[in-house]
């Protein structure tokens, strides 16, 4: 089994990579901090991985990603499973403060997940086989004031990830689009955990683990997040600019 990982030093892609090492996946691993991206190869060769590559790339930067999926498929013929992981969620006032910082959080969050999920995915279709999975956002269900800038970045990686599978799904390809809620890791450090949606990282991987077997086309992660959503998006307009969301 060869996987792919962007964003592969957070949790959630950390969480879950674990879970296929065991299993004596082999990684090619993209992150932006070759420091912390050893330490995850450390750590999936220690739970049985089968080999692991890396590759450091700042995706918040525009990439040849061309190039980044060429070196891929040179080093292997196939990729059985694609993750993006990868992501920010910049503080939403201080993005209305500071609207040019809108721009590398969107490049991060939507254009790194776009442009070389359609090339791996193209790649598949072409072999007739292999995942896409995207991590996405219940915040990209409907545009929120507490965090609007964010939950676009998301929305597109909704409504991306839905047309690929569209275009794909004739091939034997899965595009598969993760929608975890409120996750325990650093990016949410400064946040108070204290309510009862709070899941960890563990319970996520489980989450995508299990879309991934039962090919499943999206996963709320935890899975109540799909009614909480589903009353969100249904709140008439005229109530909805009412509340403080």
């Amino acid at each position: 089994m060869n996987i792919f990982i962007t964003g592969a030093t957070s949790a959630i892609a950390q969480a879950w990579a674990r879970v296929k090492a065991q299993q004596g996946a082999g990684f090619y691993l993209v992150g932006r901090d070759a420091e912390k991206l050893q330490a995850v190869k450390n750590d999936l060769m220690a739970r049985g991985a089968r080999e692991v590559q890396l590759h450091t790339a700042d995706l918040a930067l525009p990439q040849d990603y061309d190039n980044l999926v060429a070196q891929l498929y040179a080093h292997w013929p196939r990729v059985d499973i694609a993750l993006f992981a990868q992501g920010s969620m910049p503080e939403q006032r201080a993005l209305e403060k500071c609207v040019s910082d809108v721009r590398p959080m969107f490049e991060l969050n939507a254009m790194s997940y776009i442009l070389p999920a359609t090339l791996v995915a193209e790649r598949m279709a072409q072999a007739g086989s292999g995942s896409v999975l995207l991590i996405s956002s219940p915040a990209g269900d409907r545009g929120r004031q507490s965090n609007y800038f964010y939950g676009a970045s998301k929305a597109a990686v909704t409504v991306f990830a839905g047309g690929l599978r569209n275009h794909v799904a004739k091939s034997g390809v899965q595009v598969l689009t993760i929608k975890p809620g409120f996750v325990d890791t650093p990016m949410t450090a400064a946040m108070d955990k204290s309510g009862p949606l709070w899941a960890t990282t563990e319970q996520i991987a489980a989450c995508i683990e299990h879309g991934l077997q039962k090919k499943k086309d999206v996963v709320y992660a935890p899975w109540f997040w799909q009614y909480i959503m589903l009353v969100i998006r249904h709140i008439p307009e005229k109530v909805f600019k009412r509340l403080s969301l």
